[in-house]
């Protein structure tokens, strides 16, 4: 597998998107949108029935899970100590209808999403980008100032961050925008070689069941 190296630009175009293949290796530079909560997806969904407005316009961006440690200063104001992937498989039922309802060009997380979000994403033009699980040090260092807050009043792992990232990375592109699966594939090598395993101990049991 051919691995190519992209430093994008936010809000993502569609054509840029499809360019990248499972495997790419991708660096984020403009805003981007984090939250690590359930009830913040939930919330999300309601806005698209049109519970309330939405908190900001994410056509074209991308919707990371990411939990975050906010510090307030003096004068009011947030910066955010660290971020830290959550586990994306949380929000599959979630993420079909947000891709396409809010115009996501990439999600992510770690842990990758379902075969359900990736025909959303092979329909949409959307991207799951994986990030380093424990590198919290690499992806805080990419941040350059929090730009918004959506949703204050819930706590802070469920808010909303709109933040200002540069060179954001490196993210791999775990599910691509046609669908392929960096996380099917690993299933199912791992299928193929349980059986394999399998096999070799019946083997040395003398071929018993």
């Amino acid at each position: 597998m051919t691995v190519a190296e992209h430093d994008l630009a936010l809000p993502l175009s569609e054509a840029a998107v499809r360019s990248l293949r499972v495997g790419d290796i991708v660096h984020l530079t403009g805003e981007i949108f984090a939250t690590a909560g359930l009830p913040t997806h939930d919330r999300l969904l309601a806005c698209l029935e049109g519970a309330e407005p939405l908190p900001f316009d994410m056509a074209g961006g991308a919707l990371f899970h990411l939990g975050s440690l906010n510090a307030e200063a003096a004068d009011g104001s947030l910066s955010i100590v660290y971020m830290n992937p959550t586990t994306s498989t949380r929000f599959n039922g979630h993420m079909p209808r947000l891709i396409a309802g809010l115009g996501l060009r990439a999600t992510g997380g770690k842990g990758g999403l379902n075969a359900e979000c990736a025909r959303a994403m092979a329909d949409c033009g959307c991207v799951y980008l994986s990030f380093l699980g424990g590198g919290a040090p690499i992806i805080s260092a990419a941040i350059r100032k929090i730009t918004g807050i959506g949703w204050p009043e819930m706590i802070s792992h469920y808010r909303i961050a709109r933040i200002e990232v540069e060179r954001l990375g490196p993210l791999t592109v775990g599910i691509d925008a046609h669908g392929d699966s960096l996380y099917d594939r690993t299933l199912a090598t791992a299928l193929e070689r349980r059986e394999t395993v399998l096999d070799q101990l019946r083997a040395a049991r003398g071929g018993g069941g």
